[in-house]
């Protein structure tokens, strides 16, 4: 990212330039931050190499401010700050709070069986939200799907809270899910617009910050809500405190981020997007992809001969969808943005599908209660938010992919180091020290794309762009998920944890090969995060 706020060209480091495959029109539109006018400069010539050309993004107003003198927190952004600050704060407590709640809920509603639909049902619908919002933000601006994705995320919760069936809970659920996927496409183009280029990394961290108390705290506070208060509490505080955020951020982003951007479909000709589709297909391909999500997942949890059926099915739908909603070249790590989107997907799942299965051996191979499981990885959600910090600095804007490649070094190294803990001689601290340095790397990585996108991003794909990147984030874990969670069944996971789990008994060893099968192959897909990593940064044009 340049380090000179007034800069309208490709950065110092190469990155001011995106691999979309194609010129994304014949003129660089290059807008005014005075004078909001847009004008046609002569086009930009680029490099061609073999894997795509290089384009020049044109920045939209806020990102041409040439005069920033307030931080994210001064007076000119104090009240947009917190106010979208603060919704993804509530949405944090919300996603560590459900976890806890879910199973009482689950028995009390008499429906254990369809326990991992409440965790799907949320995921299917947000990837349709989240192709929704981009389109939806393109065209007419963020202010829309934002004020409707946290109208539907409250409607979700108040149906799950007040559910009297399994069922009802679970529609919740995809309800809540739907509004999660359109707030938080709708959040990064108000970023894009609303904040000028300098200021992006500082709100990226913020928004990775919010997760540290939820991540140590929101655990404890739904456990003793549910106890005291009852597990539909859980869900039905949350939308009361969505009204004060609401209040701060809506007047600011209808002031600085409303309409469409410059270049889309209604402020001008249409351009040349990003992804494979046309616009008007990305509706039909969010539908498919998030059948082919719910279908996969539905397969992976029974491994009998017949879910092989609805699996084929899942994966039929999913390919065609993937190709044309993310940008082209993204299975082929392209330079630039295909290769930004990728990383997403392979940290996110890689990290997230690995720690999934960490409390699990600690407590059945080790012997370790609960909570003290569970608190191995707490210290992690501070050692996230240090690496956002870390990539916020202006200095390190130079050297952002360096950043991202020894993030991911961090990231396998992790995953690689967690099970030697199934070795009994390993002290159990070994995790926590390793999953601290670990989400590290992933404050690195995972701001670091964010700011990348909105940077490589036109104007006019900002929305679009940034629901690719919120989909290889959600579907490479739910893809590495059902791997990781078949090969431990298939080695004889299922069994892990009879007799209270406990660790004393050679039965331990014998699923020893069940969690390496998991760690492992995690291990292996962070490590192809580094080379991914050294393709973010496009060849500067000559």
């Amino acid at each position: 990212m340049s380090t000179d706020p007034s800069e309208c060209g490709p950065a110092a480091d190469g990155t001011g330039t995106d691999d979309l495959g194609k010129r994304s029109s014949d003129t660089t539109l290059r807008r005014s931050a005075h004078t909001g006018t847009v004008q046609a400069t002569a086009p930009t010539p680029v490099a061609t190499d073999t894997a795509a050309q290089d384009i020049i993004t044109a920045p939209d107003a806020a990102a041409q401010d040439t005069h920033v003198t307030d931080g994210v927190l001064g007076k000119s952004y104090r009240a947009l700050s917190i106010g979208i600050v603060s919704v993804v704060l509530l949405i944090a407590f919300e996603a560590t709070a459900v976890g806890t709640a879910m199973p009482v809920a689950a028995r009390q509603l008499d429906g254990v069986s369809l326990y991992a639909f409440a965790f799907s049902g949320y995921f299917t619908t947000s990837l349709f939200g989240m192709v929704l919002s981009g389109q939806w933000a393109d065209r007419r601006g963020p202010l829309r799907p934002l004020t409707t994705g946290i109208i539907a995320f409250a409607v979700g919760l108040a149906l799950s809270g007040t559910a009297g069936t399994m069922w009802l809970f679970i529609l919740g659920r995809a309800v809540q899910g739907l509004g999660g996927g359109l707030v938080i496409v709708a959040l990064y183009v108000v970023v894009s617009r609303a904040y000028p280029e300098p200021l992006r990394p500082a709100i990226m961290a913020a928004f990775a910050a919010c997760w540290v108390i939820p991540s140590v705290v929101g655990p404890l506070v739904s456990g003793a809500v549910t106890e005291q208060l009852g597990w539909r509490w859980v869900f039905l505080g949350i939308p009361v405190l969505v009204l004060l955020p609401l209040a701060l951020a809506l007047p600011q982003i209808r002031r600085r981020a409303s309409g469409p951007a410059p270049g889309s479909e209604q402020d001008g000709p249409p351009t040349t997007s990003a992804t494979t589709a046309p616009k008007g297909q990305r509706i039909r391909l969010a539908f498919m992809i998030s059948a082919g999500a719910g279908l996969l997942q539905y397969a992976a949890q029974d491994l009998r001969w017949f879910s092989l059926l609805p699996g084929a099915l899942g994966i039929a739908l999913l390919v065609p969808a993937v190709l044309g909603l993310l940008p082209r070249g993204t299975y082929r790590a392209a330079r630039g943005l295909p290769s930004v989107v990728l990383l997403r997907g392979v940290a996110a799942g890689s990290f997230i599908a690995a720690e999934s299965f960490v409390p699990l051996m600690l407590v059945t191979q080790r012997g370790l209660s609960p909570t003290l499981a569970g608190l191995s990885l707490a210290a992690g959600g501070a050692t996230w938010a240090l690496g956002s910090f870390v990539q916020s600095r202006g200095r390190a804007a130079a050297h952002r992919h360096r950043l991202m490649a020894f993030g991911m070094v961090l990231v396998a190294a992790s995953i690689a180091v967690a099970p030697t803990v199934l070795i009994a001689s390993v002290p159990v601290w070994i995790v926590a020290v390793a999953w601290g340095f670990g989400c590290l790397g992933m404050g690195l990585v995972i701001s670091s794309t964010s700011v990348l996108l909105l940077q490589l991003s036109p104007p006019q794909e900002t929305g679009n762009n940034s629901a690719a990147l919120q989909i290889s984030d959600g579907l490479s874990n739910v893809l590495l998920l059902a791997l990781g969670g078949a090969a431990f069944a298939a080695l004889g996971g299922g069994a892990v944890g009879a007799g209270h789990g406990a660790a004393t008994t050679g039965g331990s060893e014998a699923h020893t090969g069940a969690f390496v099968v998991v760690f492992l192959p995690m291990a292996v897909v962070a490590a192809l995060g580094v080379w991914v990593a050294t393709r973010v940064r496009v060849r500067e044009s000559h």
